[in-house]
């Protein structure tokens, strides 16, 4: 049933009222120490604790992208799309180890200001706008709208209200700064991963019902059996999923690209440790990981439970679209109607917990890059602390008005949330990650080659895009690295998967970039580099333990799904 019962909004409103409460309660202890400084507004500096900064990667990283469109996945594909979460985990070990103590060693707090720092200032500009253009277009529209819809889905209240009622709530967090919204991202987390355990809990004991039982292990059992073809990690090239997740790539290609360049290179992620002293941020960080081991429980398990429901002739209608047509984005609304009254609400706020504290994450990204790295730098050079502050609550404000209105019209929905994301942040991320990198590890790497990755990547994965339309790729199908797709007038060509285009454009752009470097070196062009010491990588037993059971753990997940 399409609504929320009177227990539903009392479990919901003491969710709301618990969040506000303590998030007010944090920022007045700030307001009363007197912290006006802009590094505490934006980046909490010295004050969130290890379990702040874990659990706020996770509540910024966690949304109605992964909650709608990767369940909805769990239902089309099964269990392989778990492995952006998982690769995650070991992502954030690498990042924790390698990419942090440069950041924290050479007080990096944006990342613009690293590219300021390690090339010049043009490509930090460049990156600067281009960065907020992408989370305001791109990232805040689609959590904003995404997170509507799924509200909608379950409660019946009208789109336009829910995005208002997300909006507000957000920019009510978001105005408290970083530190508010790194501690009430402990209780949207706790929201979030609770009500989300029950939902599964729920759907998983439907599914038992098919089978005459009652249980989570039942279900999860009768799951395996019924749909053998939803629990396999790596899939084979004649797969119908093939090209969304090409085979052994999610493991040895174009995925670390994705996850490094999102948990390494991302203002909204890296933000949350980069007001920390190394220990502290590392921990943190682990403590995150071990978190996303956790998420596919969470976010797809529900969608393959949907599947068997289906398949077994339930959810016939619920799971169509206004078009009629099924659609699989559906999945988790649908689940949490099936749920009873009290539990509704409880996963109805571990949704609205989601979407908030991502939008509240990814609105402070957006205040923070255009604060200190356009407005400081560009605007008003002398503007004070409190000026700064001032300018980074305006800006809040501005960014997510500007996402409520365009949300509607950029066609998110029909899209689909995860895809809407991907396919714009994958034009950029192989470009992005590549100048990151060699700049952090190779010393030569002159502020030209920067620039050819900032442009040049980006025009490279529009080639590799649009290359089936000006050439047969049947060629490289033997390898893999090119499948047979229908395309948007019904023809069908060869494309390279989207994964892969990244790994190749990522290649591409490293190796130019040591063209262009050793060249300008010959040339006598100065180049600018960082302070890194190996000693910086140096980790402690504790973090190595923690390292070694989420390796451990990764390793024995998929021998069991491969």
């Amino acid at each position: 049933m399409k609504t929320l019962q009177l227990y539903d909004y009392l479990v919901f409103l003491i969710y709301f009222f618990i969040v506000a409460g303590y998030g007010y309660s944090v920022y007045r202890r700030k307001k009363s120490a007197n912290l006006t400084a802009s590094h505490d507004y934006f980046l909490a500096e010295g004050s969130l604790t290890w379990w702040a900064i874990g659990t706020s990667l996770i509540a910024s990283n966690i949304s109605s992208e992964q909650f709608i469109a990767m369940s909805g996945n769990g239902f089309k594909m099964g269990l392989a799309i778990a492995t952006y979460e998982w690769m995650a985990a070991a992502t954030l070990i690498i990042v924790a180890i390698f990419f942090i103590p440069v950041y924290l060693k050479n007080k990096i707090y944006t990342m613009p200001q690293f590219l300021s720092e390690r090339y010049n200032g043009s490509v930090a500009m460049i990156m600067a706008v281009f960065w907020l253009l992408l989370y305001v277009i791109v990232n805040l529209t689609s959590i904003l709208y995404l997170g509507a819809l799924a509200i909608n889905g379950i409660s019946g209240i009208q789109v336009d209200l829910c995005m208002y009622g997300l909006a507000f709530f957000a920019i009510i967090i978001a105005l408290g700064g970083m530190k508010v919204i790194g501690y009430t991202d402990v209780i949207q987390v706790v929201f979030l991963i609770f009500g989300g355990l029950v939902t599964t809990y729920l759907a998983l004991d439907k599914v038992a019902e098919l089978n005459g039982q009652s249980g989570m292990i039942h279900g999860f059992n009768y799951m395996m059996n019924q749909s053998g073809d939803h629990f396999h990690m790596i899939f084979k090239k004649d797969n119908a999923n093939f090209p969304s997740l090409p085979g052994l790539t999610v493991l040895f290609g174009g995925m670390w690209i994705v996850n490094l360049n999102y948990w390494g290179c991302n203002q909204y992620i890296t933000q949350r440790a980069l007001g920390a002293d190394l220990k502290t941020a590392r921990s943190g960080i682990l403590f995150a990981a071990f978190l996303k081991l956790l998420m596919p429980v969470i976010v797809v398990l529900p969608g393959i439970a949907a599947y068997v429901i289906h398949m077994k002739g339930g959810l016939q209608t619920e799971l169509l679209g206004a078009d009629g047509v099924l659609n699989p984005d559906r999945a988790y609304p649908v689940l949490l109607n099936l749920l009873p009254v009290g539990l509704k609400g409880l996963s109805f706020a571990a949704l609205t917990a989601a979407v908030v504290a991502s939008l509240a994450g990814k609105v402070n990204s957006i205040s923070t890059i255009f604060t200190l790295d356009i407005f400081k730098k560009k605007i008003q050079v002398d503007a004070s602390e409190k000026k700064m502050v001032q300018v980074g609550k305006i800006t809040v404000v501005v960014a997510m008005l500007i996402a409520v209105i365009i949300a509607p019209f950029l066609g998110i929905d029909k899209k689909g949330g995860f895809e809407f994301i991907q396919e714009y942040t994958g034009f950029v991320s192989p470009g992005i990650f590549a100048m990151f990198i060699m700049g952090f590890f190779w010393k030569k790497t002159s502020s030209n080659a920067a620039m050819f990755a900032t442009i040049g990547g980006f025009v490279l994965s529009v080639i590799f895009k649009f290359l089936p339309r000006v050439m047969n790729l049947e060629f490289l199908n033997s390898t893999g690295f090119a499948v047979l797709v229908e395309q948007k007038d019904k023809t069908m060509a060869y494309e390279i998967p989207f994964i892969d285009r990244m790994g190749f454009v990522f290649v591409i752009c490293v190796l130019l970039m040591v063209v262009i470097s050793l060249i300008d070196n010959k040339r006598g062009v100065a180049v600018k580099g960082l302070e890194v010491d190996t000693k910086m990588f140096k980790i402690n037993n504790g973090f190595a333990v923690g390292c070694m059971i989420i390796g451990g753990i990764l390793v024995a997940l998929y021998s069991v799904f491969w």
